[in-house]
């Protein structure tokens, strides 16, 4: 092979490569904006179904966990705020898993949501199911403890899964609704506007 053919074959090595990079880029380009459209709908899409007597749901900040980004909203029927949503993660088995918590103006949970995970399929996965999820309505922070035993008092782990059950009880719920009490009531000089 000469110096000749060396240069040839890297050329169109070359070549090939940058007209990847060029369609990569243009698909790129033309699916991003729609990536990010559907996922703001399927956010606005949970957050109503958290929250569906709302008849206004807004942004109110942001804040950091897991070295994540997440917000919170302030939802509002007749111009009044019936409860607030935060977004969180928790540290799961395999995953950090994308929760939304809804809570009325007291702190009190009346819904959660599960955005995104990774969590083992068959077990860890069991987060999603309606019977975990409903065990959070009514508690507060100081509830979201996960034993392994019946409890109704506290959040029943799920069998296979303590790991993620606990993500998302005693790390996502509890830690976000420590922050939003703390930054809610600190807004309000000591009280919540009912």
């Amino acid at each position: 092979m000469t110096a000749k053919d060396i240069i040839k074959i890297t050329l169109n090595l070359v070549i090939i490569y940058v007209i990847g990079g060029i369609i990569l880029a243009g698909i790129y380009a033309k699916t991003s904006p729609i990536m990010f459209r559907n996922a703001v709908i399927e956010k606005e899409t949970a957050l109503k179904k958290l929250m569906p007597e709302a008849d206004r749901i807004e942004k109110i900040g942001d804040w950091t966990i897991h070295e994540k980004h997440a917000e919170y909203f302030v939802a509002e029927k007749d111009g009044k705020p019936i409860g607030y949503i935060i977004q969180s993660f928790g540290k799961g088995y395999s995953s950090y898993i994308n929760t939304l918590i809804a809570v009325d103006t007291e702190f009190n949970i009346k819904k959660i949501g599960i955005l995104g995970h990774a969590e083992t399929p068959g077990l860890g996965d069991e987060i999603e199911a309606d019977s975990f999820q409903g065990q959070f309505a009514g508690k507060d922070p100081e509830h979201m403890k996960v034993l392994k035993t019946d409890t109704t008092e506290y959040i029943q782990a799920i069998s296979g899964a303590t790991i993620s059950s606990r993500a998302v009880a005693e790390d996502a719920v509890k830690n976000s609704l420590n922050f939003l009490r703390k930054t809610i009531q600190g807004e309000n000089s000591g009280h919540v506007a009912n």
